[in-house]
C-alpha cells in the first residue's frame, strides 16, 4: 500500500460535515466515493478535523492509502475530476510514510473565522459569512477573547455532545481584527491550538459577538468562562463563517505550510 497525503478545500453548504454518514452527504463520503472510481473497493480515509454541518475548509488534511503507485499530480487531478461537481478540491497531494497520521500527526489546527456586520443582506458572501446588522466593538472583544486564551477547563464552551474525554484544552491564540469593505466591515478572527471541543469555536465567537454589541463584558466572559457550566456561555453562532484553515505538522507534508 501506498500512502498519501492530501489537502483540501470545500464550501460545507451542501454536507452534513465531514464524517461520512449513511443518510446524509458528507465530505470524507464523497472523496471515499471519488476514490473507489479509481481503485474499485472500500475506501476509509481520515482527518485531521471532523468540521460540522455547514462549516467550510481552506487546508483540511486527510490520508489516504492506496494499492496502485500513483504519481501525486495525477492522484489529485483524477479524484477532482470524480469530485465534480461537488464543491470539494484537492489542493494537494504528496506522498507520505505510514508512520503519518492526518490526525494523530497534527500538533495544531488554525480555524477562522469571517463575521460580516452591515444591514443589507449579503450577496456576494452569503453562504460565507455570519452577518448581523450592527456595529461591534473589536477592541473591546478583543479584550474579552484575551481572557480565554491559555490553559483552561472550556466546559462552558463546549457541546453537549461533545465527545472529548476531557474539557480542558489549551487556546495558543484567538486573534480578532477588522478588515473595511466597500460595503459594511468584516471582523475577522483567528483561532490556533492543539485540538478544541465540538463547538468550541462557534461558542467563542457567539459569545465575544455580545461583547462587541454592548451586552456583555471582559469581566462577564471570565465569569462564565469560571462557571464551568454551558448555560454560562453566549450563544453559539451559525456554522457558514467557520473554516477550518490549516494544521500543523512536525514534519510539514506539504513544501508551502
Amino acid at each position: 500500500m501506498h500512502r498519501y497525503a492530501l489537502q483540501i478545500e470545500y464550501h460545507g453548504a451542501p454536507f452534513s460535515g465531514w464524517q461520512r454518514q449513511t443518510q446524509h452527504p458528507s465530505v470524507q463520503g464523497a472523496i471515499e466515493s471519488a476514490l473507489a472510481k479509481l481503485e474499485p473497493r472500500t475506501h476509509n480515509i481520515a482527518a485531521a478535523g471532523r468540521t460540522d454541518a455547514g462549516v467550510h475548509a481552506l487546508g483540511q488534511v486527510a490520508h489516504c492509502d492506496m494499492d496502485r503507485d500513483w504519481e501525486p499530480f495525477r492522484l489529485s487531478e483524477a479524484l477532482n475530476y470524480h469530485l465534480k461537481p461537488q464543491p470539494v478540491a484537492v489542493v494537494n497531494c504528496v506522498r507520505v510514510t505510514d508512520a503519518f497520521h492526518a490526525r494523530f500527526s497534527a500538533l495544531g489546527r488554525r480555524y477562522h473565522f469571517r463575521l460580516l456586520t452591515r444591514r443589507a443582506p449579503a450577496t456576494h458572501q452569503a453562504g460565507l459569512v455570519w452577518q448581523v446588522k450592527h456595529d461591534l466593538d473589536v477592541d473591546a472583544m478583543q479584550e474579552a477573547a484575551n481572557r480565554l486564551v491559555g490553559k483552561h477547563d472550556f466546559t462552558t464552551f463546549r457541546s453537549t455532545i461533545c465527545q472529548a474525554q476531557s474539557p480542558v484544552k489549551t487556546l495558543d491564540t484567538l486573534r480578532i481584527s477588522r478588515v473595511e469593505l466597500q460595503h459594511g466591515t468584516e471582523v475577522h478572527f483567528d483561532v490556533r491550538a492543539r485540538s478544541f471541543l465540538h463547538n468550541q469555536v462557534r461558542s467563542f465567537v457567539g459569545t465575544l459577538e455580545r461583547v462587541g454589541s454592548g451586552s456583555m463584558s471582559a469581566d462577564g466572559v471570565q465569569a462564565a468562562l469560571e462557571a464551568r457550566n454551558r448555560a454560562a456561555c453566549g450563544p453559539v453562532c451559525p456554522p457558514q463563517g467557520l473554516y477550518l484553515a490549516g494544521v500543523t505538522y512536525p514534519d510539514p507534508p506539504f513544501a508551502h505550510d
